[in-house]
């Protein structure tokens, strides 16, 4: 599937690539970065199995990765990607987003999301947008619920962490006619 590039005055999205991921190495092992995620990118190999695993799920129309450019900084800030899209009933996932620590809190992350929502609904013809955020996450939580999300119900141990702790999940949904 084709990727976009996706951007406003303060981010860019581009497709996420064998060739542009090393960008990130500097950010991936960050720690704590990816404390309440199952994925692992703590390695340059694992980092690497990661960008595979979201261009294999690209190759099947279930994902489009994209990594972050912060056009105030002119630097890359980490990753996101549409994901579990399911096209027959028009809901898709944002997921996977991570951004180093010194770009969290500028405003980025909700500029991005708010470009990815309309995206999505405008331009892909999704009916519905949904975020999967650890229980334990109330940053993430709240920056979804600021964007308009709802919480849909809390699915109860239902994913292990690469520590063995199996998280709660609260699912969070968007419908496109509460979307401005």
């Amino acid at each position: 599937m084709n990727i976009p590039t996706l951007q406003n005055e303060i981010v860019k999205l581009e497709p996420l690539t064998l060739e542009n991921y090393k960008n990130l190495y500097a950010i991936s092992s960050e720690r704590d970065l990816l404390q309440y995620s199952p994925s692992d990118i703590s390695t340059f190999q694992a980092l690497t199995n990661y960008v595979q695993q979201a261009l294999l799920a690209c190759e099947k129309d279930l994902a489009l990765p994209f990594i972050i450019y912060d056009k105030t900084t002119q630097r890359y800030a980490g990753s996101t990607r549409y994901m579990n899209m399911d096209w027959k009933n028009k809901v898709l996932h944002i997921g996977s987003t991570w951004i180093g620590k010194e770009f969290q809190g500028t405003g980025l992350n909700t500029s991005m999301k708010k470009l990815m929502i309309n995206y999505a609904f405008h331009k892909m013809n999704f009916e519905k947008v949904e975020f999967r955020i650890d229980q334990r996450n109330v940053r993430s939580r709240k920056a979804v619920e600021k964007l308009g999300a709802q919480l849909e119900g809390v699915l109860r141990q239902n994913v292990f962490l690469s520590d063995g702790y199996k998280r709660n999940t609260c699912c969070y949904g968007i419908l496109k006619n509460e979307w401005l």
